[in-house]
């Protein structure tokens, strides 16, 4: 009864219809195929418009709440080049194992048959690390293997290095304060690492609805980001 006394207004929103897109000419055939079979035949306007922007080689934050689509904003594009380029990788960097584990089972749900991605964090056995290094299309995995792991040996994961074209960071939200600054560092070193090997990959962020993610996203890349 007390709990009740607490409320002070009740009001009622009605559901809005959304605004969708149709999927954008260009996708490759594969991709469209598994995206069909998914009942995915539109885009939300901010995934359409993270698709444009990274397909004209910006990089790109998106911000949006739970359940906004934001993993499409990265699968999309990702898919799309690698399918399109047999030498092309991506690398998706999650702050917990579990939401890597969840969108390697998103990545599953493709269907996209040949294409391989894993996960490479501390509960990867040492023979399938050198698996997912040589053959692996994308992996997944978290700023702290990133620094202790695939950094410090840049040269055995110069084939890597030389075909990465995207960086996602997942939960970008997440990475503030002093863990926020060391994974801008470890950002820079991966960058540079890139830059040694012939690469430049476009970084795609994601975050929940915060105040300031353009300013966020361009300080833990140290690049220019659209939002």
């Amino acid at each position: 009864k007390e709990n009740r006394l607490c409320i002070k207004h009740v009001e009622e929103i009605p559901p809005r219809s959304p605004s969708m897109l149709l999927l954008p000419e260009g996708l490759h055939p594969r991709l469209l195929a598994s995206l069909q079979k998914q009942g995915i035949a539109s885009l939300y306007p901010h995934q359409e418009k993270a698709l444009r922007l990274l397909q004209e080689g910006r990089n790109v934050v998106v911000a949006a709440g739970t359940a906004g689509g934001k993993s499409l904003c990265y699968h999309l594009p990702v898919l799309d080049t690698l399918l399109k380029q047999p030498g092309a990788r991506a690398l998706y960097l999650f702050p917990t194992k579990a939401l890597a584990q969840d969108q390697l089972r998103s990545l599953y749900s493709f269907g996209l048959e040949g294409m391989a991605f894993g996960t490479y964090d501390g509960d990867t056995p040492v023979d399938m690390r050198k698996w997912l290094r040589r053959r692996s299309r994308i992996i997944l995995s978290n700023p702290d293997m990133l620094h202790l792991g695939i950094l410090p040996n840049h040269r055995i994961w110069g084939d890597f290095l030389q075909g990465l074209r995207f960086v996602v960071v997942d939960e970008a939200h997440a990475l503030r304060g002093v863990f926020g600054s060391h994974v801008a560092m470890v950002l820079r070193r991966l960058r540079r690492a890139c830059g040694r090997y012939g690469s430049s990959p476009r970084f795609i962020l994601t975050s929940a609805t915060i105040g300031n993610p353009l300013e966020h996203a361009r300080a833990l890349t140290g690049l220019e980001v659209e939002a």
